[in-house]
């Protein structure tokens, strides 16, 4: 998309310009010059957001503009391509390309030039001037069509808005309903507005159809009309006489003015102005896509998050819509309609489109089934009804939220997305501009949030901080995403079963390549990959990249920035110099980390899977400045930066970046590592820990730990193969003003620690989730004592010998979700915990029946959770 691609290059080429001035001297004025170019157009393209969708003249332009962004993009990072892989030849190696090499960097400095003259005709272009100062006059969007016969569900969310609307307060109230486009708010809303006790309690009413693009004038005159039912002659009266005529009809009765779809909060404070508080019980409903809209229109009462249809509900309107009155459907469909529902999600928008599909041919099993098979291209089929619907969010986004929507389309559909990932990968892309002192993580989350609160995108998981841990998109909008992105050039889906249909993926167009299936076949066709930026696998089958593939996967993708292969598995770590890559993710069965890594410069996230329990680290990752994020499931053995280098802030080895390293060795929790991590946020440790409190001339590795004075998680796995695990076991903690200051989270596992050692971890101030897993304390009884675990929300304890636990609630005073697993041996649960008026949710997975029984009695105003299932009713 040409938001983000002019935006990304400008934020590439000033990071170039930053941090290789020595790479692209040569041609350094031409890129300055080729920046300001680009600023120009980045202008336009902002400016043109909303009126492109309607003018093909505006459309064209940004498609123009697209082509070059992504050519000068190409030519500038093949150029510090070059330039890096020149810089690293011996002197002998660049003897033999003492001709080649400026023959290349000249014909760079030409291609600029050519790209700056094109850019120039779009400038001077007068279709350009035109539509940026001459905009025409937007269109007003017709309001939808609702039936308000076979309404189905929403019996207890009509009673719930039915219920406020009556309510005895005085005060001029404002309510709102959110959710997704297409999930019935309107429809909710018109049950209740034609509700008899309704119409009863508000005899003035109006309804009003307000959309992105709408008038004041229009909306007061609408609303004045259904208060006075006359028809006057306003054509002479200006906007403020009609907005008092109609304060003046509203000031003196009982009210109830329906706002039907809002999408901003400049249009409620617009609007607003008409609505007197004449303390009646006067009510305002308002229906938005988005959340802070509702919040600002309301600040004190909580919007109605509309929901989804359930499975049964989806198929009873499904068979409403497509059967009359009077008619069931049939025992030969029925399992057909109710899978085809059930592939709405339900989302009562796609149910009414797929039912019109269905009506339009005889009801017999075999049209069903081909519908069955792929319901959602079926509704892409009908976009005026769905699809145009749903647009209308993307379109109305902002021009840098746009490209992180969707990016949602790379994942496959129903993928449960972890948002630690989506936010590195957004990050590498370059989605986000940092704002003064913001991290780009921050911003990263704010935009998601920002997605969320427009309901785009759902939260599945919540952290115990109420941040979300993982999302997805509902399908129809997973449709949406990936025909917008093949439209607008951001990525390719591929997902097909057979190699031909790779053929039709040109890398020349699209930068970004997403293969969910038969990724080797992929690989193994050879691509022309010279343009792809970033290479994406999600595909649910792990396989084997053949040896020699090794040398051609991933080095022929020579500018990827992104690279996200966790279904491929290497034999041994591939040789790449992709010096433009930020994000890795492998996974293989290697034991080294190669010194080659090394020259990755831009890389700022490693991910590393292997089946070794440790990896040697032998690239000096502390050459690596933009380096954030280190994940390897394998104990890290990390190299030992020069004894010369001096410990100060502006030592170049002291990387300020870094704020995740997990997971290391003990042994590489010294301090002349670890003080060249003083921004660590997160770290985790894998290996015999008591190596950690081995106390050497009155100090120990944990000591380190302990100065990280901007660490928040803690992870310690005891792994002590091939020492058995009760020989290498913890004989107790560090005190716990010896742990980092700013802990948050805590997890231990494999320590076999005594219960009593709980009363040290008790005392961390500020520990907020506390996970002890397998066998991280053992013994029978565990007496919780008074005065801990003051900000604790979650407790996490997993398979253990306890029997006996003795609390109180008044020790747990924050405590919002206990979870235990696999505590067989536990004969109950202390019944303080039921006084904990904080408790939300209480999981117990394997644990004996005794234990469930007693977590039964204790039960009052937190959610119990049982697994399996059926494990409360063995005996």
């Amino acid at each position: 998309m040409a938001d983000a691609a002019v935006e990304f290059l400008l934020g590439n080429l000033k990071q170039l310009l930053v941090y290789n001035a020595h790479l692209i001297s040569t041609v350094k004025d031409q890129v300055d010059s080729l920046c300001n170019d680009l600023r120009l157009l980045a202008a336009f393209v902002k400016e043109t957001t909303e009126s492109r969708s309607k003018h093909a003249v505006v459309k064209e332009l940004v498609r123009r503009i697209r082509i070059e962004v992504y050519k000068a993009e190409d030519i500038v990072d093949m150029y510090v391509f070059y330039a890096s892989v020149h810089k690293s030849r011996t002197n002998i190696e660049k003897a033999l390309h003492i001709a080649d090499y400026p023959m290349k960097l000249r014909s760079v400095g030409k291609e600029i030039e050519d790209i700056r003259g094109r850019v120039k005709e779009i400038y001077d272009n007068k279709l350009f001037a035109n539509e940026v100062f001459n905009k025409s006059a937007s269109f007003i969007r017709c309001p939808p069509s609702v039936e308000e016969d076979n309404v189905v569900g929403f019996i207890e969310e009509a009673e719930k808005v039915a219920g406020w609307l009556k309510d005895e307060t005085d005060e001029l109230e404002v309510m709102s309903i959110v959710g997704m486009g297409g999930l019935g708010k309107t429809t909710l809303v018109k049950k209740v507005y034609n509700d008899p006790s309704i119409q009863y309690e508000f005899y003035i009413r109006s309804w009003v159809y307000v959309s992105q693009v709408y008038s004041r004038r229009e909306v007061f005159l609408k609303i004045l009309y259904d208060v006075t039912r006359e028809n006057k002659d306003t054509s002479q009266w200006s906007v403020d006489t009609i907005a008092d005529e109609l304060r003046r009809q509203l000031k003196d009765g009982k009210y109830l003015i329906v706002l039907d779809d809002v999408w901003t909060k400049k249009t409620w404070d617009d609007l607003k102005m008409v609505f007197p508080n004449t303390k009646n019980g006067s009510r305002i409903l308002l229906t938005s896509r988005n959340k802070d809209v509702a919040i600002h229109a309301n600040t004190s009462l909580p919007p109605y998050q509309l929901r989804f249809l359930t499975d049964d509900e989806s198929w009873e309107l499904l068979e409403k819509k497509v059967f009359p009155k009077g008619t069931r459907c049939t025992k030969e469909l029925e399992d057909l309609g109710k899978q085809i529902a059930r592939k709405c999600y339900g989302l009562p928008l796609a149910i009414v489109v797929i039912a019109g599909i269905l009506k339009k041919k005889d009801k017999t099993r075999s049209w069903w089934e081909r519908v069955e098979e792929k319901v959602n291209t079926y509704v892409a089929m009908e976009p005026e009804q769905c699809m145009d619907v749903l647009a209308l969010s993307y379109n109305h986004l902002p021009y840098d939220l746009k490209a992180c929507f969707l990016y949602f389309g790379v994942f496959p559909e129903d993928f449960e997305i972890p948002v630690w990932k989506l936010i590195h990968i957004w990050v590498a892309e370059g989605f986000i501009q940092r704002i003064g002192d913001a991290s780009a993580e921050e911003m990263v989350e704010e935009n998601l949030q920002d997605l969320v609160d427009r309901n785009l995108v759902l939260v599945e998981k919540r952290r115990a901080n109420g941040g979300i841990k993982t999302c997805r998109v509902h399908d129809m909008l997973h449709d949406l995403c990936v025909k917008q992105a093949e439209e607008e050039n951001f990525f390719k889906e591929i997902k097909g079963n057979e190699p031909s249909s790779y053929i039709s993926v040109d890398p020349n167009v699209f930068r970004r390549v997403s293969v969910h299936s038969r990724v080797s076949d992929y690989v193994s066709s050879k691509p022309n990959s010279s343009h792809i930026r970033s290479f994406l696998s999600y595909g649910k089958e792990e396989t084997v990249l053949r040896p020699d593939l090794i040398t051609y996967f991933p080095g022929a993708f020579s500018l990827l920035r992104v690279l996200d292969v966790r279904p491929i598995s290497f034999p041994r770590f591939p040789s790449i110099q992709l010096v433009h890559l930020r994000y890795i993710a492998l996974l293989g069965t290697f034991k080294v980390l190669p010194a080659a890594i090394s020259n990755l410069w831009n890389l700022q996230t490693l991910i590393v899977e292997t089946n070794s329990r440790n990896i040697d680290v032998q690239a000096d990752l502390w050459k690596l400045l933009q380096l954030r994020h280190v994940y390897t499931s394998a104990a890290s053995d990390l190299p030992t930066p020069s004894s010369k280098s001096r410990k100060s802030a502006k030592d170049p080895l002291v990387n300020e970046n870094l704020k995740t390293m997990s997971k290391v060795s003990p042994n590489s929790c010294t301090d002349v590592i670890l003080t060249r991590t003083p921004n660590l946020q997160k770290l985790g440790v894998r290996g015999k820990l008591m190596t950690l409190l081995e106390e050497k001339k009155g100090s120990c590795k944990f000591d380190n730990i302990a100065k990280l004075s901007h660490l928040e998680k803690l992870k310690l796995l005891n792994d002590t193969y091939p020492i058995p695990p009760l020989e290498g076991k913890l004989h107790d903690l560090p005190e716990w003003y010896k742990f980092p200051p700013k802990l948050k989270k805590l997890t231990i596992s494999d320590t076999m620690l005594g219960w009593e050692d709980m009363s040290v971890l008790g005392k961390l101030p500020g520990l907020e989730v506390l996970k002890l897993g397998d066998n991280a304390f053992v013994g029978e009884t565990w007496k919780t004592p008074d005065g801990s675990f003051v900000r604790l929300r979650v407790l996490q304890i997993g398979k253990t010998d306890l029997v006996h636990w003795e609390a109180a609630g008044h020790q747990f005073p924050q405590l919002q979700q206990i979870s235990l697993k696999h505590c067989e041996q536990l004969v109950e649960l202390p019944s303080g915990l039921g006084d904990i008026e904080t408790l939300e949710v209480m999981e117990l997975s394997w644990t004996s029946h005794k234990a469930i029984a007693s977590a039964r009695l204790i039960q009052k105003n937190f959610k119990l959770l049982v697994f399996p299932p059926d494990q409360d009713t063995q005996t």
